[in-house]
């Protein structure tokens, strides 16, 4: 069990190669789960273009010839509260407004996470699936990303999804958690507050690109 506080790497992986890396802290580990805290402003990594573009700012099929590269940039995305069961393939973001009311869940199907550490550094890898699920504050939810997740599934000998009907079960079974107003969508930390006064590193720890834990 990783400690309140402890600082993490989440990394994502296509195959044994890093394509994305954020620094997270532990609010709490048990035995439901581990759950993080990511927030605005904080150094990551991503790979882009050599010309410094996305997976998302181009077809599929363009991206997919083109070398990727690892650039360090800083993270501008919101806040997010992270949950991540043990053994399941996906994890639960909790999101909200400019005037911090709860917004919604975001369900990411991924791979099953693996925990690692090794005393300098710690961290959870998975591979993200790309479908996923937007779930508004009353619990309706719908589908999202299923343009790219369709795109992708057509270039097989490249995509790093190799069972997309196993991806979809997964997120059909968390659809009737979600109906049913079941844990995670229960109201648990829907109402928790954002970390203040936290120091996070100004650059990414060295071994940040360590082999990926299987």
């Amino acid at each position: 069990m990783f400690t309140p506080g402890r600082l993490l790497l989440h990394r994502g992986y296509v195959g044994e190669r890093l394509v994305y890396l954020r620094l997270a802290r532990v609010v709490q580990h048990d035995d439901r789960g581990l759950l993080l805290w990511l927030a605005h402003g904080t150094p990551m990594a991503v790979s882009v273009t050599e010309d410094g573009l996305g997976i998302r700012d181009m077809p599929y099929a363009d991206w997919i010839g083109r070398r990727e590269v690892l650039q360090q940039t800083v993270r501008y995305g919101p806040d997010i509260l992270m949950f991540i069961p043990p053994d399941s393939a996906h994890s639960v973001w909790w999101f909200w407004d400019s005037e911090g009311a709860f917004g919604g869940w975001y369900v990411n199907l991924e791979e099953p996470s693996v925990l690692w550490d090794d005393t300098e550094l710690a961290g959870v890898d998975t591979t993200d699936q790309d479908l996923d699920i937007w779930v508004y504050p009353n619990r309706v939810w719908e589908w999202k990303d299923e343009d790219e997740f369709e795109e992708r599934l057509a270039f097989p000998e490249h995509y790093w999804v190799h069972d997309p009907d196993a991806v979809r079960a997964e997120g059909r079974r968390m659809t009737k958690l979600i109906e049913a107003g079941e844990f995670p969508f229960d109201g648990i930390w829907c109402d928790y507050p954002p970390e203040t006064g936290v120091a996070w590193p100004r650059m990414l720890p060295e071994g940040y690109d360590r082999p990926r834990a299987r």
